[in-house]
C-alpha cells in the first residue's frame, strides 16, 4: 500500500506552486492536503480572530475575523531535533553579538525565543539596554574578585560564616555566597519550574546565574535535578516561544510544530493531527477561535435544555419547580401535591373540577410572560437548526471515514485488473477533498449561528442588510454541499468492477467535481470574508 499512501509531511504547507511532489497530487486540478476531518488544502488555509487591542468589545471580538485565503510553512520538531532547533536560534545571537551560548540563552528567553524582537530592541536601545532587561551581565574574563583568591576566607552573606574561596561561586554580576545555599536556591528553583531564569540572590540584583554554574553545584548534590535543568532549559524553546507549539495530540506523539509566519493557521503534524496553530483546538474554520469556543461550550453545557423547559413546562406555584403537562386537561399537578391551572399558572384546589379554576385570570393577556416564552423558542429553534446541520456532516463524515479502507482495497483490485494505468492518486485526491469539505461544511453551520443570528450583530448591521449577506452565504453553501454530496455518492460507487472505458469517465466525474468543489469551497471562504468585514472602521474606531 506504500504507493498509495505514502506522503511527504515535512513539505504539506510549502507552497502551492512547488507542493507537486506528493503521491496524492494530480497534475489536472492541482494539489491537496492529507488524511482527516480537519485536512485543509493549501490554498484555502484560514486565519482567525484577532483581538488586538483589549477594548475591543466582545461582539466585535466575535466577528474580527481575517479570512483571507492564505497559510504558513512550518518545520516539524521531533525530540531528537529540538536541540538542533535550538542550537539554530542560539547561534544567530552568538554570531550577531559575540556572546556566549548561555548568555544568548538568557536573552532569547526573555524575548521568548524571538530573534527578530532581539535585534529590535537592540537596534532601538542599544546593546546595554537590551542586556539589562534581559539580566545579562557582561564582564571581562579576565576580572579579579578577590573571593577567588584561594589563601582567604570569606564571609558568606547569606548564612553569615567563614567560608574558605573554595567553598564559594561567584557569579557574572559579581556577587558571591557559599556553594551549599547558591545549591539549595537552584534546587528550590528548578523544582518549582522557574529554571529557565534563576537570578542572583543578591537583594536587588536583576543578573540570571550562569547556566553552567547551576549545572555544575546542582549535579554534585543530584544528578536527576541537573537533567531535569537541562530539559527546562531544552523546552523553553517550545514553552515561550510564540511560532512554536506543542502537538495537542492524545497521547501526545512528542512532536512540537514551528511555523514561520501568521500564527493565526491551521497546522498538520506528522502524527495526523490537524489542529489550530492559535488555540490549538481541532482545525474548525471557517468559525473564528472564539465563535469555536463559544460554539463547543454551547453544544456541551445544559443551556439548550433550560429553553426547552422554559417552552414546554411552567413553574409550580408552590415548589417552581417545573411541571410538563401531559394530557388535554389544563388543570395539572406536580409531584409536591400542588394544582394548578396551565393556562394562568394559578393555584388550584385539588378536586378536578371546573369550580377548582373558576376565577383565574386565565383569558387575560400576560405580555411579559408571552414575549419571554416566545424569544426564547426562537433561540432554541435558532440553535437547533444550525446544530442539526452541523451534527449531520459530521455523522456523515464518520460514516465517509470508514470509505478510506475500502476505497484502497478498490483501487488494488483496479491495479490487477487495469492495464492502461496504474496511477489512481485522483481517487484519493476526491477522497481527501471530502474529508476536507465535510469539516468546512460542518463548522460553517457554527459561523452561520453567530454570524445570522438576532442579536449578535444587531448594531453592526441592519436587518435588511443581514438578510442580504444571510441569502448570499446560505447560496453559495447550498451549491457547495450539493456538490459535496454528489462526490460522497460518485466514491461510494462500485469501481472495482468497471471496465476501462467505465474507468476513464469515472476519473472524469472524480476531477471534475474536485475542482468544482475548490472552487465553491474559495468562493464560500471569499464570501465570509466579505461577510466578515462589517463596519471595520468601527473596530478601528474602537480599537483607537
Amino acid at each position: 500500500m506504500g504507493d498509495y499512501m505514502s506522503s511527504d509531511n515535512e513539505n504539506y504547507y510549502e507552497d502551492y506552486e512547488d507542493n507537486n511532489n506528493g503521491d496524492y497530487y494530480d497534475d489536472d486540478y492541482g494539489d491537496d492536503s492529507s488524511v482527516g476531518f480537519q485536512a485543509l488544502d493549501t490554498e484555502l488555509l484560514s486565519a482567525y480572530a484577532t483581538v488586538p487591542n483589549t477594548k475591543v468589545t466582545h461582539r466585535l471580538r466575535l466577528i474580527h475575523v481575517s479570512l483571507k485565503v492564505k497559510f504558513s510553512s512550518k518545520k516539524v520538531i521531533t525530540k531528537e531535533s529540538l536541540l538542533a532547533t535550538q542550537r539554530e536560534d542560539l547561534h544567530r545571537v552568538m554570531d550577531l553579538l559575540s556572546l556566549k551560548e548561555h548568555h544568548a540563552r538568557t536573552l532569547l528567553i526573555h524575548y521568548c525565543w524571538d530573534v527578530d524582537k532581539v535585534l529590535e530592541v537592540l537596534v532601538e536601545y542599544g546593546k546595554d539596554k537590551l542586556f539589562a532587561a534581559a539580566g545579562v551581565q557582561m564582564l571581562d574574563d579576565h576580572a579579579y574578585f578577590p573571593c577567588q583568591s584561594s589563601s582567604s576566607t570569606f564571609a558568606c552573606n547569606i548564612c553569615f560564616e567563614d567560608v574558605s574561596a573554595y567553598m564559594l561561586t561567584v557569579m557574572s554580576c559579581g556577587h558571591y555566597f557559599c556553594n551549599d545555599f547558591w545549591t539549595e536556591h537552584f534546587i528550590v528553583k528548578i523544582n518549582h519550574g522557574q529554571s529557565r531564569r534563576i537570578r542572583c540572590m543578591a537583594l536587588k540584583c536583576n543578573a540570571v546565574c550562569d547556566e553552567e554554574k547551576i549545572r555544575q553545584l546542582v549535579s554534585t548534590r543530584d544528578p536527576n535535578i541537573s537533567e531535569k535543568f537541562d530539559r527546562y532549559l531544552l523546552e523553553s524553546y517550545i514553552e515561550d516561544n510564540r511560532r512554536v507549539k506543542w502537538c495537542p495530540s492524545v497521547p501526545h506523539c512528542g512532536n512540537a510544530i514551528r511555523i514561520e509566519d501568521d500564527e493565526l493557521c491551521e497546522v498538520e503534524c506528522p502524527c495526523g493531527k490537524q489542529f489550530c496553530f492559535s488555540c490549538l483546538s481541532e482545525a474548525h474554520s471557517p468559525c473564528s477561535c472564539l465563535m469555536w469556543e463559544l460554539w463547543s461550550k454551547k453544544c456541551q453545557d445544559e443551556s439548550e435544555t433550560v429553553n426547552w423547559i422554559t417552552i414546554n413546562a411552567k413553574p409550580c406555584p408552590k415548589c417552581c419547580k417545573p411541571v410538563e403537562k401531559n394530557g388535554g386537561c389544563n388543570h395539572v399537578s406536580c409531584v409536591c401535591g400542588q394544582s394548578f391551572c396551565w393556562l394562568c399558572g394559578g393555584a388550584t384546589g385539588r378536586e378536578h373540577t371546573s369550580m377548582s379554576i373558576t376565577g383565574h385570570s386565565c383569558g387575560r393577556y400576560k405580555n411579559d410572560h408571552e414575549k419571554k416564552s416566545e424569544l426564547a423558542r426562537r433561540y432554541l429553534e435558532h440553535y437547533i437548526h444550525y446544530h442539526n446541520r452541523y451534527k449531520a456532516h459530521i455523522d456523515s463524515f464518520k460514516h465517509e471515514s470508514k470509505l478510506k479502507e475500502t476505497i484502497i482495497g478498490k483501487i488494488n483490485i483496479l491495479a490487477e485488473n487495469v492495464s492502461t494505468s496504474k496511477d489512481f492518486n485522483w481517487i484519493i485526491n476526491g477522497l481527501y477533498r471530502l474529508f476536507r469539505s465535510r469539516r468546512i461544511l460542518s463548522y460553517s453551520y457554527a459561523f452561520a449561528y453567530f454570524m445570522f443570528g438576532d442579536d449578535q450583530f444587531k448594531d453592526e448591521m441592519s436587518k435588511t442588510e443581514r438578510k442580504i449577506k444571510q441569502n448570499l452565504f446560505e447560496d453559495q453553501q447550498q451549491q457547495f454541499e450539493a456538490n459535496v454530496e454528489k462526490l460522497s455518492s460518485v466514491l461510494e460507487e462500485k469501481f472495482d468492477t468497471y471496465s476501462e472505458n467505465d474507468i476513464l469517465s469515472f476519473r472524469m466525474r472524480i476531477i471534475a467535481l474536485s475542482a468544482t468543489i475548490d472552487n465553491l469551497c474559495r468562493n464560500l471562504f471569499l464570501l465570509i470574508e466579505h461577510a466578515s468585514c462589517i463596519r471595520m472602521e468601527g473596530v478601528v474606531a474602537v480599537q483607537s
